[in-house]
């Protein structure tokens, strides 16, 4: 299948908030004030799906009213973008419902991390059309400490020219949509080169337990010469890095997935006391990464801030004393 990328996002541009996991009922009043007005500085207009506000058992919505305002989304002929309202656990209810055909008629950025991998991954598998792994809607809440986040999210989504990522200068991952005002920053140390190299290839991945999820099924996408963006959130806690290992070579051994050339890790949260000779040791024990580049400690992930990066789109990486990643083509 012919792979497409959407049109670059501009200033006018309708951009609508869909909520295919956990509903928007569950933002507060002032993060969705703040959330509406960073895209209004950023000249975008907001609309929202028509069901995104109710809520279940599980604080989301029945899979008829998900799938309606994500085919709606796509069929809206004024609408230039799409980004989900958070993440949460069950966006995999949704595959064997959606249009692909509707998405691959009408493409448009789709912008979204943690859950939304599975409907990242599964449209570029399925319609062809790359896709964004970077901020929420809800993500544009946070009252400070987002410029690094908006600035790879335009790069990214409002530009055509390559571009390549640097380190931010610190890092949280606080609750701080429960209190705006005490924000915990923390120095970062910088990327690491686990294995030297470099590689040139298509990006796919997210978050890794999601991602997971994808295996065995049609949606699972089937790649050759690709480089895995991977990241992982806390849910285990100190079992992290066992739920990783384990995780990445269930990955590793899928038969529809060809040449591997690279790896790239996100930053891991405080709460899964994952550490560089953890991953290391993870990372040496896959037979298949044998002599290939590793970098990890990314800004994406469950922390802040946060890169936007294109699944489906080509990246080059060269991991040694002074890491470096730039996207190609997105």
């Amino acid at each position: 299948m012919e792979k497409i990328y959407p049109k670059k996002l501009e200033k006018g541009d309708q951009i609508r908030v869909v909520a295919p996991s956990r509903s928007m009922s569950i933002i507060s009043k002032e993060v969705r004030e703040i959330a509406n007005q960073r895209f209004s500085d950023l000249g975008l207009n907001l609309t929202f799906g028509e069901h995104v506000e109710e809520s279940d058992k599980f604080n989301s919505s029945s899979i008829e009213s998900r799938i309606s305002d994500i085919h709606e989304a796509f069929s809206d002929n004024d609408v230039d973008g799409i980004i989900t309202v958070i993440g949460g656990f069950n966006s995999n209810q949704l595959l064997d419902y959606i249009d692909w055909e509707i998405i691959r008629e009408n493409p448009k950025p789709f912008c979204g991390y943690s859950d939304a991998t599975i409907l990242n991954n599964a449209i570029l598998e399925k319609a062809g059309l790359v896709t964004y792994y970077g901020p929420h809607y809800s993500t544009f809440g946070q009252k400070y400490h987002l410029g690094y986040t908006l600035d790879y999210f335009k790069k990214c989504l409002m530009n055509d020219e390559p571009f390549e990522i640097k380190e931010s200068e610190n890092w949280t991952d606080d609750k701080w949509y429960e209190n705006q005002e005490e924000r915990s920053l923390i120095k970062n140390e910088g990327w690491t080169e686990i294995k030297k190299g470099r590689a040139e290839g298509t990006v796919i991945g997210g978050n890794m337990g999601t991602f997971s999820l994808l295996q065995g099924t049609d949606y699972f996408p089937k790649m050759k010469d690709f480089i895995l963006f991977v990241e992982d959130d806390d849910l285990a806690g100190e079992s992290s890095a066992v739920e990783f290992d384990r995780y990445l070579q269930s990955v590793l051994q899928q038969n529809n997935l060809k040449n591997i050339l690279g790896v790239v890790i996100g930053r891991f949260p405080k709460a899964s006391k994952m550490t560089n000779e953890k991953i290391r040791k993870i990372i040496n024990s896959k037979k298949s990464l044998k002599d290939l580049p590793v970098i990890a400690g990314v800004d994406f992930a469950h922390t802040d801030p946060q890169i936007t990066f294109p699944i489906g789109g080509k990246v080059k990486i060269t991991a040694g004393n002074s890491p470096k990643i730039k996207f190609l083509k997105h």
